[in-house]
Formats: C-alpha cells, structure tokens, sequence
C-alpha cells in the first residue's frame, strides 16, 4: 500500500534532472518552498502557491518532489503525533469507525452507479470511488496495480481527486467558520469528506488544534480501510499484486503514546510537532507543484461530472449527518 498524500499526476515530458524548468523554474521553486516553510506560509497558501508554480513553470525536479512529498508527509504525520493525547487518539478513532464503514460502502455502490449512468469505464469509475472513499491518491495507487489499470486510467483518476482535493482545502475552513460548526465536528467532517489525508491535516489544522486531532486520527483510521479493500479486490480479480501496509500510522500511534506517558520529554516533543506542522505546509507546496496544464488535459468531462457528483453527496450527507448529531 502506498501512503497518504501521495498525489502524484504523471507528466512524462517534465525532466527530473534539475534541468527543464531553467533558471527562472528552478529559482522561484526554491523561493516559493522557502516561503511555505517560513511563519508566514499556510496549508492553503503553500497549495495555491504549488499548483501556480505547477501550471506556470516545467517542474525542474519533478521526480524528486513526488518522492519526497510522500516521505515528508509520512514523516509530518508521525510528528503530529507527539502533539497528541493517546485517550483522545483512542476515543477518535474508534468513534469514527462505524461512520467509515457506512461511507466508504455508500461511496464505492454510488461511484459505481455513476459510473455506468455516465459510460465511464468500469476501471476509471472504480478507482475515482475508491479515492473518494478512502484516502485520495494513496487509494488510487494502491489498487491500481490489483486492478490491471493502464497509465492513462491512473492518471485521470490522480488528477480528478487530486484537483477536489485541493479545492477541499481550501473551501472547508470557511464553510466550517460560516456554519459555526464546533472543532470537534469540523474535524469529523473533513475527515470523513476530504479525499487525502495531507488536505484533511491542512484543512483541520487552518480550523484549530482540536480539529486537527480528530481530523488526523479518524483519516488515519480511514485510511487502514485500504487494505480489507485491497484484499478484497485482489480475491474478486485474482491478483496477486503485492499490497503494502501503512507502517507509518503505527509510528504515529508510538508518538502519541510517548508524549502521554513520558511527560518529562514536552520540551521534543513540542518542537517535532511544530516542525511536523511546517513539514506538512511544505508538503502540501509540492503536492500542488506536481499538477501540470499537461495533467489537466487529460481529464475529461465525465469523469469530473462523476467525481465532483460523488463527492458533493458524501460531503453534504456527511455535513448534515454531523448537523443533526447523528454522526458525532
């Protein structure tokens, strides 16, 4: 299995040589990662910041950022577990659970519905669900293998996810703020409503530390679902694609149990959260950096209809479900 955030959109003419975005590319890629890095970067602002670089400029380290934005996401994610109390990861988590299981299983039958009403391909349809579902890009690459999908399937699938995602990111916090919601639901509601796991940090994170959270916790929760459902899809088409686990919520777990039973270290602990944080922003810079015009052509109409469709129910049953506390 691949890990959360991994929204890489394939763009074969971009060079990963250091050399095809030229000096102009290569300096406002530096000046702009700095930026996100620095106090006065955002979730947000390093997103628009990437995707206006991606669309301006050849990316000059193309290969490199996708590498690492996986790793460094992988590695923000176990830093904000120092910055939690393991009872409230425990209590999130599984409160959350039952509310996963009901959303991906209506996700994955609706998605496939669309897809026939829309005459997508059944492969394209199913990996479209299945990153709305589960965890965006990281769901996506996991079963694509399994699914035999060809590059240009797992392409439009990445870049349809990814292009709601970010507008995910960026629309949440102020929905959540105009709503009035509570961080507790915002939390909840991102978790359970945005695609991938680096927009549901960003977005809880821009709302406040509770919903930051329960954000984490109850996407990190969701995103375990990919293995039963890889499993599941392996037996279906007899594939016998290696699936790996995500090891890293494991490590995130063990940060969260260091920083409640071993109070004596807050001091680290406090400056690998604050540096997880900023980690993160700049994750989210070379996510966005990594979309291309080239990537965008290639997504059609309906497949948009189809993912902009699927995602708007399960984000406004999700919202209103949480509204009347029925989902808590």
């Amino acid at each position: 299995m691949t890990e959360p955030g991994e929204q890489t959109l394939p763009a074969p003419s971009a060079p990963s040589s250091g050399k095809g975005g030229g000096r102009a590319g290569r300096l406002a890629f530096l000046v702009l990662l700095l930026f996100s890095a620095s106090p006065w970067g955002s979730p947000p602002l390093a997103l628009l910041l990437g995707i206006g670089f991606g669309l301006t400029f050849p990316h000059p380290w193309l290969s490199e950022s996708q590498r690492f934005s996986r790793l460094l996401l992988q590695a923000s994610v176990v830093g904000l577990g120092f910055g939690m109390n393991l009872y409230e990861v425990i209590k999130a988590g599984s409160s959350g659970f039952l509310y996963t299981a009901v959303g991906i299983s209506f996700a994955l039958l609706l998605g496939t519905l669309l897809g026939r009403i829309l005459s997508i391909d059944p492969v394209s349809a199913f990996l479209i669900s299945v990153g709305t579902a589960i965890c965006g890009g990281s769901a996506i690459a996991a079963v694509a293998p399994i699914t035999e999908a060809s590059d240009e399937q797992i392409s439009v699938s990445l870049a349809t996810v990814f292009l709601l995602n970010s507008v995910a990111l960026l629309t949440f916090p102020p929905i959540g703020v105009a709503l009035g919601m509570t961080q507790q639901q915002f939390g909840l509601w991102a978790a359970l409503a945005i695609h991938d796991t680096s927009s549901v940090v960003g977005a809880a994170a821009k709302f406040g530390a509770v919903a930051l959270a329960v954000g984490t916790t109850v996407k990190l929760a969701r995103a375990l679902w990919i293995v039963p459902l890889a499993l599941i899809t392996a037996a279906v088409r007899r594939s016998k694609a290696k699936i790996r686990l995500p090891w890293f919520i494991l490590f995130f777990v063990i940060a969260a149990c260091v920083n409640s039973w071993l109070p004596a270290g807050r001091g680290i602990y406090s400056f690998l959260y604050g540096a997880a944080r900023i980690g993160l922003t700049v994750t989210l810079f070379l996510i966005g950096s990594n979309i291309s015009r080239q990537a965008l052509r290639k997504v059609g109409p309906r497949p948009l209809m189809m993912a902009l469709a699927l995602w708007a129910v399960v984000g406004v049953t999700t919202l209103l479900l949480i509204r009347a506390g029925i989902v808590h």
